[in-house]
């Protein structure tokens, strides 16, 4: 199976195999910031990385790492999830927009859920834009339903949350991404 993924002619290839989901370190944290300012337009402010990833018993952080040369590898991705009990909450997740509409978002999300399922969540749930369709394709392939609406849930804009749920997570599906 060819794991090599890119936009158009012009963009250079990704290998997906390449791509490494792990979790986030405090040394990923300045390029896991710039992925969410250049992601969101209500970023989350730098302190709050930093909460998550070093004082928050309930998350998960995540990054997607691709090599940027001989020894080095860049963070592409990001994700934070809240664990609590039996469910998740994808408090956010971006792609670098050089790397979206490759895979690379997809890829993160099966190792978030994955791992979820091992430590035996069985609910997943979100928040996004309502314009943000890519995202919400994304999420449909995955299995998330759209069950709610958020009225003005974002303060920028006053734009609505559509509400998704995933439920149950299916392990099986899982497994079948790899």
């Amino acid at each position: 199976m060819c794991t090599l993924r890119r936009r158009s002619l012009t963009e250079p290839y990704v290998d997906l195999a390449k791509v490494i989901i792990r979790r986030m370190r405090s040394a990923d944290l300045e390029q896991v910031m710039a992925i969410d300012r250049i992601s969101f337009t209500l970023p989350w402010p730098p302190s709050s990385f930093q909460y998550e990833l070093t004082h928050d018993d309930t998350s998960r952080c995540w990054v997607a790492e691709y090599p940027s040369g001989e020894l080095d590898a860049k963070v592409i991705g990001m994700a934070v999830v809240w664990f609590i009990i039996d469910e998740i909450h994808i408090a956010t997740i971006a792609v670098l927009p050089e790397f979206r509409k490759m895979k690379v978002g997809e890829k993160l999300m099966a190792a978030l859920l994955k791992d979820a399922v091992k430590s035996g969540a069985v609910h997943a749930f979100l928040e996004v834009r309502e314009t943000n369709q890519a995202a919400r394709v994304m999420y449909a392939k995955f299995g998330f339903k759209e069950v709610g609406i958020r009225p003005h849930y974002y303060s920028d804009t006053q734009e609505d949350a559509v509400l998704m749920n995933l439920e149950p997570i299916e392990s099986e599906f899982l497994d079948s991404l790899g």
